[in-house]
Parts: structure tokens; sequence; C-alpha cells
């Protein structure tokens, strides 16, 4: 089952398809893309997300604040398990730490990291963690405030093998974009060589971070074909290989049939 495990589909470019959503997501199942995940980024959104997957059975939703939209109050973790409850919401998130844009808001930052990682606890569902140049407190916060049967997904993952360890030691899974793909990438691309398949998910985070050939282009959900392919090579798997276990590895995460 190819899935696109990080997608934001309320943001997507749709000139290409007259403005018309179900257009898109069209593309992306014709190039065997069975589900995609919806990524909430603030409470604004979050009904958007919801509503798009609610449309759509091969569609599910997060809810979250990432960590760059935090507002002037850190949202409360009664708030979050809320937003969960509702149909066809999996996990909780984004959420992390994002040093590289924010550095005077850090500790607005890792109250509400804390803080979703709780929900996720109370809710069983797991987090969907974006960490940028913040790996230290990444990993304390979900070692402290975590909740290893439930986990998450380390989403666009961009960081060290040490770092991916640490978080698979800690129940977490390890998401791959279109960045793997970049000329530029060959540090990461022998993190991927590294992570264990059963351990790997595969995603677009689009409409950003387009894979080549498309880079430059505004990304959609029918391209984690390419980051699949990309995997497989990088592993000496079969495409067939890389699309059925991170598929299982996504059911198994967002615990779903």
């Amino acid at each position: 089952m190819l899935v696109d495990s990080h997608c934001h589909l309320d943001r997507l470019d749709l000139r290409h398809y007259d403005g018309e959503l179900n257009a898109a997501l069209a593309a992306a199942r014709e190039r065997g893309v069975e589900r995609m995940l919806c990524i909430g980024i603030d409470l604004k959104n979050a009904p958007d997300v919801v509503a798009i997957a609610q449309a759509n059975p091969d569609i599910y939703a997060s809810v979250g604040v990432h960590p760059l939209d935090i507002a002037e109050d850190v949202c409360a973790i009664e708030t979050l398990v809320e937003l969960a409850g509702q149909d066809k919401v999996v996990a909780i998130g984004e959420t992390g730490l994002d040093y590289y844009y924010s550095q005077e808001r850090k500790a607005e930052q890792q109250l509400s990291f804390a803080n979703h990682l709780q929900a996720s606890a109370r809710s069983g569902k797991p987090t969907i963690v974006h960490t940028r140049d913040a790996r230290e407190d990444t990993l304390n916060i979900i070692a402290e405030h975590g909740d290893p049967a439930v986990a998450g997904v380390l989403h666009c993952f961009t960081e060290s093998w040490e770092m991916a360890s640490a978080a698979i030691e800690m129940g977490y899974y390890i998401s791959f974009s279109g960045i793997i793909t970049f000329k530029s990438a060959e540090e990461l691309r022998e993190v991927v060589r590294r992570v264990p398949m059963e351990r790997i998910l595969v995603e677009t985070d689009s409409p950003y971070l387009a894979p080549v050939p498309y880079r430059g282009k505004k990304n959609e959900p029918k391209f984690v074909v390419e980051v699949a392919q990309c995997v497989a090579d990088l592993k000496g798997l079969s495409f067939a290989d890389v699309v059925s276990q991170t598929g299982k590895n996504f059911n198994q995460l967002f615990r779903l049939n």
C-alpha cells in the first residue's frame, strides 16, 4: 500500500487542476497512492483538514500546532485531546521544535511540544514531530513527556543517524521526504540506508519539497512515488517491497486496518 504519510492538502497549488482538490487527489490515486494523511498545523486549519479526511475514505487527519505557528497562548492539552477525538483523526501534530527559524520562542515551543506529547498519551494517538536544529531538546522532551506505547514519527527527517537511532529506541518511526532525492543530501541518504525498513515511512510534505525530477515545482501527493523509489534504490529493494513495508508501517503506527 503506497501512502503519503504527511501532506498539507488544504495548501496544495491547485492551479493545474482548475482549483479542484478532488482532481489532485485523483492524480495521486492514479499513480497508486492508496492513503494520505492530511496534517494540521494550527487551530485555524483543524476544521479544514478534518473535513477533507471525513469526505474521503482514503484520507486521514492530524490535529496540532506547528512550532512556528504557536499563538500567543500555547494550546492546552485538553483542547488537543478534544480535537483528536473527531472521526478520521489518527494523530496529534505536527508539533515539535524548530530552532532554525525561531530562537526567540524556545520556551513556548518546548511547552507546546510537551502538551502535544501528553495529549498523545491521553488520547492514544501518536505524535507527528517536526524537528530542526533542536536534536537534544527534541529527544529529551520526548523522553520526559512521551508515552513509548503510543510513540509517533519524526517527519521529513533531515537530522543525523544518531538522532534517528535514539528516536527508534523510543518507539518512533522515521519519515523521509523528497529531500532524499536532492543532490546535496548524501549524508541523509546514508541515514536512509541505516534505518531499518520496519521503521521507515515515506511522505511528500506537499506542497513543499518536491522531489527530483520535479524540484522547483509545487509538490503534491502523487510525487510520493519518487520518494518510495529513492528508498528502494538506496536499500537495494524492489519498489513493491518498499511500498508494502512502508504501508504496513503506516497502518501499524496509526492503528489502521
